[in-house]
């Protein structure tokens, strides 16, 4: 046996069975079951283990789901910050947050009604009028020419070619301004909406991919700086894409260190500065600002979660702090780049762990979106990539996420009679504790932790026994 005083490992105690409680995801009453120990200590080393091998931690309570009872399985994420780009979606956050600390402004419209997913619907339809307004500009002369034959045609023809057309004449003073044709043209032929079923409406802008929409993008800001060259960037046009001039590295995407480190001008509205205090014990910088913290938590709470002004409290604010005393209560982008920063600093600090996914559950799904990710299986205990989980969650909550069906758990429990065990201010193998135990059933309950906990954990942390 070894003296306690030699050494400081993890002392944990383990409480035996399950938990029921109500889960706040789902509601269910009592819907969400776990296993759970209380930590008196803790290493960061077997934190590391145990979160790899499904556990969490809320303060010092540290639990691990019953994944295939609990009513919201919970699956273990972690990001490759390392190989992570930032989607369209999340430069826009990023750039309407820069904006407000910039000028002050807010962008216009509910932020909950804009999905997280990455879309080109907007960009095409902010680029529509600009498209058309600098095509009319190149077109012009084909345009003139085609409206002039369409009025000869027109007069030509007579009432029953009139009927057959699906399109009507109106007066428009505002086209023959733009065409500067300098001919009276009174008549401009406009479609009409068409009935349903009845074919597609050419009064608006054909459906576009977003490929050809970023060429014709590129097309017009090109025109826009070189005004003499209109014709050659209409002939263009009609070109194979390979012709088109290669991007310079002036407009080569930004990182996501640059989006988030983009400098503000002197008189900006706001100031953004991100310091790491300590929590507990608490430091004088964490007293001095715990009060405008704890409004800003109680704001959040109410807004997004939706929580009565009466359940943010301060004790509530406290234990969310003291759960996770070390860690950035940030964006998840600005939390990668600042796992891109410490990786420099540290090369074994490579993975972002973003604790629980639950496909079920709209408000921890998005986590998905940060990829590359991967989820651990419950099961055998490897990291698998969330596009390959992804089908099989579709068909069930709990599944197992890797696909060998021969794979096991290689880090279970084999030697149970290994683990360590502190009783009696001393530490000792669970083989020699147990010779002077005459409870059967604590032997159980010790072998349910040894399961959950693994070999190496249970080897390293001291299982208090009293």
């Amino acid at each position: 046996m070894a003296s306690w005083a030699t050494l400081s490992p993890s002392i944990v105690e383990y409480f035996e069975g399950e938990d029921f409680y109500r889960c706040g995801y789902c509601k269910n009453e009592s819907g969400s079951r776990s296993n759970g120990m209380w930590a008196h200590s803790m290493t960061v080393q077997d934190y590391q283990d145990l979160i790899d091998r499904g556990w969490r931690r809320s303060g010092k309570y540290v639990y691990k789901p019953v994944m295939n009872r609990t009513c919201c399985p919970q699956y273990t994420i972690r990001c490759r910050p390392l190989h992570f780009q930032p989607s369209k979606s999340h430069k826009k956050v990023l750039k309407k947050m820069l904006k407000f600390l910039a000028k002050g402004e807010i962008s216009k419209g509910n932020c909950e009604d804009e999905p997280m997913d990455s879309t080109m619907d907007d960009a095409v339809a902010g680029d529509f009028a600009l498209i058309n307004k600098l095509d009319i500009r190149c077109d012009l002369k084909t345009l003139s020419d085609d409206l002039k034959e369409s009025f000869e045609s027109e007069d030509m023809k007579g009432k029953n070619s009139k009927k057959e057309e699906s399109s009507e004449l109106i007066q428009s003073q505002d086209v023959e301004e733009k065409l500067g044709s300098g001919e009276p043209s009174h008549l401009v032929k406009v479609h009409t909406v068409p009935k349903p079923g009845k074919g597609a409406d050419l009064s608006k802008p054909p459906c576009r991919k977003a490929k050809e929409i970023r060429k014709e993008r590129k097309r017009l800001k090109l025109m826009q700086q070189n005004p003499a060259g209109e014709l050659e960037g209409f002939q263009a046009q009609s070109q194979p894409p390979f012709l088109f001039p290669p991007k310079a590295k002036s407009n080569q995407p930004k990182s996501l260190e640059d989006l988030i480190l983009e400098s503000l001008p002197e008189d900006a509205s706001h100031k953004l500065e991100v310091r790491l205090v300590r929590s507990s014990p608490p430091s004088s910088q964490f007293k001095a600002t715990f009060q405008d913290s704890y409004q800003v938590y109680k704001r959040y709470q109410m807004v997004i979660h939706k929580d009565p002004p009466e359940k943010p409290n301060v004790s509530q604010f406290t234990r969310f702090l003291c759960s996770s005393p070390l860690e950035l209560h940030f964006s998840p982008t600005r939390e990668i780049a600042f796992t891109r920063q410490l990786h420099e600093k540290a090369s074994q600090l490579s993975y972002y762990y973003m604790g629980f996914y639950i496909h079920s559950c709209p408000k921890m799904k998005y986590k998905g979106q940060y990829r590359p990710s991967d989820l651990l299986c419950p099961e055998t205990y490897v990291w698998v990539p969330i596009e390959q989980c992804l089908p099989s969650l579709e068909n069930s909550k709990y599944c197992r996420l890797n696909q060998d069906p021969e794979a096991v758990d290689e880090g279970r429990c084999k030697e149970p009679d290994r683990l360590r065990v502190f009783h009696k201010k001393a530490i000792m193998s669970y083989g020699v504790y147990k010779k002077h135990q005459k409870d059967p059933s604590e032997e159980a309950a010790v072998l349910q932790y040894a399961s959950l906990v693994g070999q190496t954990c249970s080897e390293r942390m001291l299982l208090f026994r009293n």
